[in-house]
């Protein structure tokens, strides 16, 4: 038989002499079918990634080199270097938007990075080399499939930790029994900013704590708000260079301040809106 007697319906893996295909080099004489009539081609949405950095000139071409050519913009939130980073980031990414941070702090800076994203996705994660770009394309999957809001985990199948210490892992398990008691989740990991959402609920999960907390108060945000949330695995790197900014007990105090105040009928509930879709 023909390749050319063959229903178009089918999946038509012959060469010329009816021999099927068993290596590399041998050709498809027609693209594969959809699996279905009623399935449509992927839609391709635009990823804005906001990367808040501070004196991260050294880890800034490892981060900037490993970033998945898929993303449309890349926003650096520099908050006031007195190093190489930003002139770092225009050499290694000549398309970089570098936003100047006005404020203090990791909150103030995904904020100014978040307000400056014209994408429909937006991306957070740190300058510093603990979290890999390539893990991206996982947590826009998810978003294009119909969730809200992705999180990073490094504690499900296929995650892990190559930096987390004795007393973060401490803290991170307490502060995760908080946020899944509070609120009735079922979450794996909280104290971890690598994060994704649509930028349609931005406005909803209006963020505005100041400092590391920000990140388990967009968590917590997200679950008061009903977002269908995913979690990813993610794998955890150490430090490429220089000190990490994070003091563990006192930034573990605010982050279980924060996860209590914003709990469902706490003082800040009011402000939060139903969530556009």
């Amino acid at each position: 038989m023909s390749s050319t007697t063959l229903p178009s319906a089918m999946i038509q893996r012959t060469v010329d002499g009816g021999r099927p295909l068993r290596r590399s080099s041998d050709r498809i004489i027609s693209p594969l079918p959809m699996r279905r009539d009623s399935d449509l081609p992927p839609i391709s949405h635009t990823v804005s990634l906001v990367i808040p950095a501070h004196n991260e000139a050294r880890n800034v071409p490892w981060v900037f080199n490993q970033i998945p050519p898929s993303i449309d913009e890349v926003i650096l939130v520099d908050g006031a270097s007195d190093d190489a980073t930003v002139r770092m980031a225009a050499h290694c990414l000549p398309s970089v938007r570098v936003v100047q941070q006005t404020g203090h702090g990791k909150g103030d800076a995904l904020r100014t990075g978040f307000q400056a994203a014209t994408c429909e996705y937006i991306v957070m994660m740190d300058a510093d080399g603990s979290m890999w770009p390539g893990e991206i394309p996982h947590y826009v999957h998810f978003l294009d499939n119909g969730f809200d809001f992705v999180k990073g985990s490094r504690f499900i199948a296929g995650g892990g930790s190559l930096d987390l210490t004795p007393v973060r892992s401490l803290g991170n398990r307490a502060l995760l029994a908080v946020v899944n008691r509070v609120y009735h989740a079922t979450l794996t990991d909280l104290c971890y900013g690598f994060c994704a959402f649509r930028r349609t609920f931005l406005e909803d999960l209006h963020p505005q704590a100041p400092g590391f907390e920000i990140e388990a108060e967009l968590i917590a945000h997200a679950l008061r708000l009903g977002l269908r949330i995913a979690e990813v695995p993610s794998l955890e790197l150490p430090r490429r260079s220089g000190r990490s900014h994070l003091h563990a007990v006192s930034d573990g105090r605010r982050v279980l301040r924060t996860l209590l105040a914003e709990r469902p009928g706490g003082r800040r509930s009011a402000p939060l809106g139903a969530g556009k879709r």
